[in-house]
């Protein structure tokens, strides 16, 4: 799986978690811009963790290793 798919994937699952949300901007910042807390980022990185079959690291949920989605989706990208 590419970057591109991955990233694509990922914008799905954001979407489907936070229905509140229209559009994603993946290089936008999560807390500045979606106003994403450390529950809205567990409840994310456990979708993608089922959606890419892929697991997180306890020390991987921390918030502020994350600054925008395109962060979480590199992430993403080395486990797969």
């Amino acid at each position: 799986m590419d970057k591109d798919q991955i990233t694509k994937k990922l914008e799905e699952v954001i979407l489907e978690e936070m229905p509140e949300l229209d559009s994603v901007n993946m290089n936008a910042s999560m807390v500045n811009e979606y106003g994403i807390n450390s529950v809205s980022l567990i409840r994310l990185i456990v979708a993608a963790e089922k959606k890419f079959d892929v697991e997180f690291d306890d020390y991987e949920l921390d918030l502020s290793a994350y600054d925008t989605f395109a962060d979480l989706a590199a992430a993403v990208a080395e486990k797969i």
